[in-house]
C-alpha cells in the first residue's frame, strides 16, 4: 500500500527534516528521502505513522529489514535505534568537530556501525555544512 502525501509530510516535519538516524538535512541532499519503515513490513510492522521514519537513502538501505544487531564492544545482539521510541540523544553524541556520530550505548554503537553513519562522504558533508550553520541539527545537542 502506498503511502499517502499527507503522511509522508507529517513525517518530515516530526523528524525537523532531517534524517532520523544519521542526521544529513534533507534540504542540502540531492536525492530524495524516503519513508522508512522502523519495524520493517517482514517483521511484522505497518503503514502506521508511528512506524514510519524519515530516512535518507543511505539509511534506509544498510537497513533495510533489520532490526537488530551487534554491538562490537559488549559483544552482544542488541536492537537497532528506533525513532519513535528512543531519544537520539540517549545513544548518540556528536564528535568534538560535530562530523562523526558516536554511539554512546550498546544500541547505538550498532546502529552507527551497521548503518555505516560515518561513512566519508556524510563526514564531508556535515564538515561543509559546519561553518554555514547548517550542521549539526540543533535537536541534537
Amino acid at each position: 500500500m502506498a503511502i499517502l502525501k499527507k503522511t509522508k509530510k507529517v513525517v518530515e516535519k516530526r523528524a525537523k527534516g532531517c534524517c532520523e538516524y544519521c542526521q544529513c538535512v534533507a534540504l542540502y541532499i540531492p536525492v530524495p528521502f524516503t519513508m522508512e519503515h522502523i519495524i520493517p513490513r517482514v517483521h511484522g510492522g505497518s503503514d502506521d505513522i508511528d512506524n514510519l521514519a524519515f530516512a535518507c537513502g543511505h539509511c534506509n538501505g544498510a537497513k533495510y529489514s533489520k532490526v537488530e544487531a551487534k554491538d562490537e564492544l559488549t559483544n552482544s545482539i542488541v536492537r537497532l535505534f528506533h525513532p519513535r521510541k528512543d531519544e537520539w540523544k540517549n545513544h548518540f553524541k556528536w564528535n568534538e568537530d560535530f562530523s562523526k556520530i558516536i554511539g554512546i550505548t550498546p544500541i547505538g554503537r550498532a546502529t552507527v556501525r551497521t548503518l555505516n553513519a560515518n561513512r566519508e562522504k556524510v563526514i564531508n558533508f556535515r564538515l561543509l555544512l559546519f561553518p554555514f550553520g547548517f550542521h549539526p541539527p540543533s535537536h541534537t545537542l
